[in-house]
Formats: C-alpha cells, sequence, structure tokens
C-alpha cells in the first residue's frame, strides 16, 4: 500500500523537467495554500451548516409542496458543500484542534451515513492507490486491465460491471454509503466500527422520527431526497474523477502521488455555482497533490502555480458523463481507457 503523505527518497523523484516543477519540487509550491486560517474555515463550515439547516427546516415548514421541494433540492446541494467540510477535516485541512468541530463532524458524519473510522479507513487507502489496478472494491470503484477481464468468469464479469453501473450511482445512498461504508465494516469487524452501529442508529432513529411527526412527506423532503440526490452528486463526482477517457493507470514501481494527483485524477469544469455547493472538489488534481489544502484554497492555488493549470479535465456536460462511465477497463497495450465494446472487438480481432 502506498502510504498517505508517506516520506520520498531523495532523488525518487525529478525536481524539474525542462523548467517545469514535478514531483517534490511542485508539491512544495503548494505548500503556501496549507496555511489556513480558523476564523475563515469557521466561516465556511458555520456558513454552510446554518444554510443546510435553514433549507432542512423550510422543506419541513413550508405549506406547498413545490416550495418543499424547491428548498429540498437546495438542501441536497448544500449537504454536498457540508460533506466537502467534513472530508476536509478529516483530512486535517481544516479546524485541525478544533473539539468542537470534532463532534459537528462526527455528528454530521453519523447522520450521513459516513461514519468516521469506516470513512477515514477506507480513504485513506484510496489517496494511496490512485491510478492503480484494483480488483477490488475498497474506497474507490473497482479497476481492471482488459486482459484480466478476458481471463475473468461470466461472475467475475457481472460483479465488476455491476460496480460500476451507473445505477450504483444513483443508488449511491442505501447502497455506497448504507451498505459499503456503514452496514458492511461494523458486520465483519463490529468491535472496530461501533460508530458505524451509532450511524445506523442515528440515520434511521432520524429517519424513524420524521416520518412519526409529520408521515412519509416529512420525512422525504427533509432526509430522503436530499439525501438521494447529494449522494448520487457526490458518487458521480468522486467516480468521474478517477475514471474518465484521458486518464493514465501507473505500476506500482511508478506509483508517486504527484503522477497520481496530475495523471490519474481529472480537473472537473463546473459553473461557478456548482463550484460552490461541491465545495470546488472539481480541482481534484490538486487535493490529491496536496491533501492539506483546504477546499477553499483549492481555485487560488491552480491560479498561482502553472504547472497545476492544464490538468485532464472532465465536464457534467452529458457526453462527458457517459464517456465516464464507458471508460470501464484499461488496455495495457494501447496504453489507455476502453469501454466494453472495445474491448470485446480487441479481443476478437485478436482470435
Amino acid at each position: 500500500m502506498h502510504q498517505d503523505n508517506a516520506p520520498v527518497a531523495p532523488g525518487s523523484l525529478p525536481e524539474h523537467s525542462a523548467g517545469i516543477r514535478v514531483g517534490r519540487a511542485l508539491l512544495e509550491a503548494t505548500a503556501p495554500y496549507v496555511e489556513v486560517s480558523a476564523a475563515t474555515s469557521w466561516w465556511y463550515v458555520g456558513s454552510t451548516f446554518v444554510l443546510l439547516l435553514v433549507s432542512l427546516t423550510a422543506a419541513a415548514l413550508a405549506p406547498w409542496w413545490p416550495l418543499r421541494l424547491v428548498f429540498s433540492l437546495f438542501g441536497a446541494l448544500l449537504m454536498v458543500r457540508a460533506f466537502i467540510t467534513f472530508h476536509d477535516f478529516q483530512r486535517g485541512a481544516i479546524l485541525k484542534q478544533s473539539r468542537v468541530a470534532y463532534w459537528l463532524f462526527k455528528g454530521f458524519g453519523a447522520l450521513v451515513l459516513t461514519p468516521t473510522h469506516s470513512w477515514r479507513e477506507s480513504h485513506n487507502y484510496h489517496h494511496g492507490h490512485v491510478g492503480c489496478i484494483e480488483a477490488k472494491s475498497v474506497g474507490a470503484f473497482p479497476l481492471i486491465t482488459t486482459e484480466m477481464w478476458r481471463t475473468a468468469t461470466r461472475w467475475q464479469r457481472f460483479s465488476y460491471r455491476a460496480q460500476r453501473h451507473p445505477l450504483v450511482v444513483v443508488f449511491s445512498y442505501p447502497l455506497v454509503f448504507g451498505i459499503n461504508i456503514t452496514l458492511k465494516p461494523f458486520l465483519f469487524a463490529p468491535a472496530k466500527h461501533l460508530d458505524s452501529l451509532v450511524a445506523l442508529v442515528c440515520h434511521f432513529g432520524l429517519l424513524a422520527l420524521l416520518w412519526w411527526l409529520g408521515g412519509f412527506s416529512l420525512a422525504f423532503f427533509v432526509l430522503l431526497l436530499p439525501m438521494t440526490i447529494a449522494s448520487s452528486i457526490g458518487c458521480y463526482l468522486f467516480f468521474a474523477q478517477h475514471s474518465f477517457r484521458r486518464m493514465q493507470v501507473i505500476s506500482n514501481e511508478a506509483w508517486s502521488f504527484y503522477r497520481a494527483s496530475m495523471e490519474s485524477s481529472a480537473f472537473t469544469r463546473m459553473n461557478k455555482v456548482m463550484q460552490w455547493f461541491t465545495g470546488n472538489v472539481g480541482y481534484h488534481h490538486i487535493h490529491h497533490l496536496n491533501i492539506r489544502i483546504p477546499f477553499y484554497r483549492l481555485p487560488e492555488a491552480m491560479a498561482a502555480i502553472p504547472e497545476l493549470q492544464a490538468p485532464l479535465t472532465t465536464t457534467l456536460a452529458p457526453r462527458d458523463i457517459v464517456d465516464c462511465f464507458r471508460s470501464a477497463l484499461w488496455d495495457e497495450k494501447r496504453q489507455r481507457m476502453v469501454s466494453y465494446g472495445e474491448a470485446h472487438r480487441a479481443e476478437a480481432s485478436e482470435q
């Protein structure tokens, strides 16, 4: 496993290439953007959670269902932004010494089926294996080569396609957050993942309380709909930023955090509104280069560092979304991502 923020042996990474900073030199160039103001961080965290609470309260109390729907959708987008603040706290990018933040995010993680222990464990694994061939889905979607696909059994092929299917993203609320992140860790190691049990009790306790207070409609507009939409948006962005046509898969011998960030992580172009709601998650290549940069300083880092300004990109345009899901296998001969159809045709032509 590649260790998160592991020390790099001197000379193992090139410092410059044709006058362009790479490797450790580029990582060091991002260091000024790690510095964070607790007051600034609390402004972003506090404003996000206040808006989220107000929006979901309005979704509960609004007199007409169309208005409840609007506030519920707004709440879903704010939930995505709140999750980014949760993510940054867990990665040590904001409010590291704050006990108030610790309990705020501990509670938020439980309510949205993201217990901190299992999420941190799987996300650490993800950061140490970005751009690697991984047949198992630990903290990320699985990724195999066309050769592995050719030798796979029917069940293995079915399982792989099922795990990367768009419906997994659409129903990521129960499948990814409910089962993979929360339920499975507790079932396999109960003593280690007691916070997963707490998350299940808190989440479904809140659902039951809302249903008891106002029936299905209250539970739907305040929790079920926002969670479904927020989970789908977050899950798709996570999927697309490491599964796109131009991404590169890196061998274990050649792997580095620099290459994983610049070759296997996408910059997702969005309009300013979506950038705000998604907490600048589109600047994903910079995040993978230096996890200590807080989300609100990622655009600043990209604007100031020329080497970060020409990343591999994707967008939220329908064509790019389809293309991300089509990029399903790594072709070692052609050194690019291919679709199942391309892999099948290549296999047929060799027979």
